[in-house]
């Protein structure tokens, strides 16, 4: 229905392909040389190249990070050459980067290698696609000419006296096309797959050269092999279109015949079936669903037979025509029995209970409830189903044996009892078993928790005394939690009194003192001092708890963004540089090369590097390191901080975690408890997690969050 094939999509697919090709191998070629000497770099190539990595500082900072570690482990190991090796290489890095930002020239210098590679690259792609090239040009003839210049590119063998309208005419050519309205519609590389893959570097080089204004033709030429695919598809297309409109003509033929046959012979199709409606409602719904699909799986079939016919062209017309008749007649067939169920099936839509009572009534779903309740503890449905099977085999012998007549009636009666004795003992000790478990049960239900109920073998009523058992453990954990969260709750209030006590106390003592007559200058500012510290202190532990309350009960708003977790964790640092400086801490950091990016709210997770950077401060043991890290590992990105703890911690790490809850039980530092429990709150609000470990004196916290792709 396209129309002309020269028209379609097949052909100008393929006439786009043959001069994406002839662009590069013919009228825009250049040697590779020549290609190397237009490489051109502008000033913002230049400076992206540049600032790939980040300004001066921070790439000469992650080149020092990088080889720290490393030269630090060589440096313990006593290993020298080693150590000298990682410097070397680590001052030849800072020394290339410092003179990207020291010398355009010598940035020029590194980008033009690079676009030389990929020039490279583009010309091993035209040696692997030249043997296609050569074979398009067989079947397509051209005759150009660049206006400008006068050059001539043609691949007709022209005598002195022949021009090119001698062969690119409608007696020599299938079709021919002005080359004006071709040549700009797409890249000289890459346009697509099919083509040539797509070079950033040449394609910026020939496109410079687009504007030459070429003339002339292209044509497909009757002379090319038949066996040409270009030549083919065209064939093809023909030969289909034919038959296509063969079938199409005789459809409504067929049509028009059919309708003035039923106008001279009026017939009720669906009168004639009314008597099998209710042999057909007896059979249950589900079986009448499947006859339906079954029937139309083989109209669907049929049906494809028949398109097969439209699509492919056979070169026996006979055979296709009888496969043609035969398809039409099982399609017929098959729709007119699908129709008639159809018509059964669609009168459900007036009685709507009536479908809900045969959909109960299914065979499907009766089998279903069925097999589910008789397996809703599978190993009492087996045990059952082989009881059962013994049973019917049993009596199928038994009868057996009657019919066929002779003494064996008492063998099988002594072969009844064998089989059935062991069978009675089996039930007995398991209903002996059952009744101890709803024994032990009826106990628990009264509160007595008593001592576990034994559990023999691996039946379902073992299963049930071990669930009764997990029972009665899960209530005696619940009272020993509830006697814990007591315990947490009393401390908790303790904590707070202490914590929010020492300040207030100090506030209202200088407050007085500063109600003395005869008080100094000196004294009083002293005491105003002291009342400004100790109020931001108060002020301090009641905003931390109560953005950890706020935190606990997920009653927070995130303004999440796409963060470099890197650069954040480099923010904290810097907060806490002068901090760091001043003690005897000596920190390693680890981080990777390039940006770690995740969905975060940056804001509140600085809130957590800080806080987890502030516990470090304040209880790393003196003149320990601390390891700082951060990694990725699949779709996560894991952060650790660990360090050496000066105070002894307890056996319970999680309540550490606990609001008012420190490391130093003597309270003697100035923190609130707070900032774990808030570290934490934040964490989980991101759907990642916060553990701690400790081993020894050594006291590690690890982050997990989901890594942004």
């Amino acid at each position: 229905m396209q129309g002309d094939y020269f028209e379609s999509v097949e052909y100008n697919s393929q006439m786009e392909q043959f001069v994406a090709m002839l662009n590069v191998y013919e009228l825009y070629k250049m040697p590779i040389e020549e290609m190397k000497e237009k490489i051109t770099v502008t000033d913002e190539e230049i400076e992206e190249h540049r600032m790939r990595y980040g300004n001066l500082g921070d790439q000469i900072s992650s080149i020092g990070m990088q080889y720290e570690d490393q030269i630090q482990a060589a440096i313990d190991s006593g290993n020298k050459v080693a150590e000298e090796i990682l410097k070397k290489e680590r001052d030849d890095k800072v020394a290339d980067i410092t003179e990207n930002f020291n010398s355009d020239e010598y940035v020029r210098e590194k980008i033009v290698k690079e676009k030389e590679k990929k020039i490279d690259e583009f010309y091993r792609n035209l040696e692997e696609y030249s043997r296609e090239f050569t074979n398009l040009r067989q079947a397509y003839k051209y005759y150009l000419k660049d206006t400008a210049t006068g050059e001539v590119f043609t691949n007709l063998n022209l005598t002195k006296n022949e021009s090119a309208s001698d062969f690119l005419n409608k007696k020599d050519m299938y079709y021919v096309q002005d080359f004006s309205g071709l040549q700009r519609n797409y890249l000289f590389t890459g346009y697509n797959e099919n083509f040539l893959p797509y070079n950033e570097v040449a394609e910026t080089i020939l496109e410079n050269r687009k504007d030459r204004d070429m003339t002339g033709q292209i044509g497909l030429s009757k002379h090319a092999s038949e066996k040409h695919f270009a030549i083919m598809n065209y064939k093809d297309y023909q030969k289909g279109q034919k038959l296509f409109f063969s079938y199409l003509l005789l459809s409504i033929a067929a049509l028009i015949i059919s309708y003035f046959l039923a106008k001279r012979k009026p017939a009720t199709v669906f009168g004639s079936f009314d008597h099998l409606k209710p042999l057909y409602g007896r059979i249950p719904l589900d079986v009448r669903a499947v006859l339906l699909l079954v029937t139309g799986l083989f109209l669907l079939l049929s049906m494809t037979l028949i398109s097969e016919q439209f699509v492919y062209y056979h070169s026996d017309v006979f055979s296709s025509l009888i496969e043609l008749i035969i398809s039409l007649i099982a399609a017929a067939s098959l729709l007119a029995f699908g129709w008639i169920q159809l018509k059964f099936l669609s009168e459900y839509r007036k009685d709507w209970p009536k479908l809900k009572v045969d959909v109960n009534n299914s065979l499907l779903l009766k089998s279903y409830h069925a097999i589910l309740n008789a397996f809703l503890i599978k190993s009492i449905g087996f045990q059952l189903l082989v009881i059962l099977g013994i049973v019917f085999a049993m009596g199928m012998l038994f009868v057996a044996v009657l019919v066929a007549g002779g003494g064996e009636i008492i063998v099988i009666a002594i072969a009844l009892g064998v089989i059935s004795l062991p069978i009675f003992i089996m039930i007995m000790r398991k209903a002996g078993y059952l009744n101890k478990v709803l024994k032990h049960t009826e106990e628990l239900a009264a509160g007595n928790l008593g001592a576990d109920i034994p559990v023999k073998g691996k039946s379902a009523f073992a299963k049930h005394a071990a669930n009764i058992n997990t029972l009665r453990n899960t209530v005696k954990v619940s009272h020993k939690e509830q006697a814990k969260s007591e315990r947490l709750k009393t401390e908790l209030i303790t904590n707070v009194s202490h914590d929010l006590r020492t300040p207030l106390t100090s506030i209202i003592t200088y407050t007085e003192l500063l109600k003395t007559p005869d008080l100094t200058s000196e004294d009083r500012d002293s005491y105003i001092e002291i009342l400004d510290r100790k109020s931001k202190r108060l002020k301090v532990l009641i905003d931390d708890l109560f953005e950890a309350t706020k935190m606990a009960s997920g009653n927070i708003e995130l303004h999440k963004k796409k963060v470099d977790l890197n650069q954040l964790l480099q923010q904290a640092l810097a907060e806490h540089n002068e901090a760091l400086s001043q003690s005897s801490l000596q920190l390693r950091v680890s981080q990777p090369d390039q940006p770690v990016y995740a969905f975060v709210d940056g804001q509140k997770l600085w809130r957590v590097f800080d806080n987890l950077i502030g516990n470090i401060l304040k209880y790393a043991l003196e003149n320990t390191r601390v390891y700082i890290s951060v990694r990725e590992e699949q779709n996560q990105i894991v952060l650790s901080f660990k360090n050496i703890t000066k105070y002894e911690l307890g056996e319970d790490l999680n309540e550490l975690f606990e609001r008012f809850k420190r490391g130093d039980q003597s309270r003697h530092t100035e923190g609130s408890g707070l900032g774990l429990a808030i570290a934490k709150s934040i964490v989980d609000l991101h759907e990642g997690s916060l553990d701690i470990g400790v081993d020894g004196d050594l006291f590690k916290v690890t982050v997990i969050l989901e890594k942004l792709n």
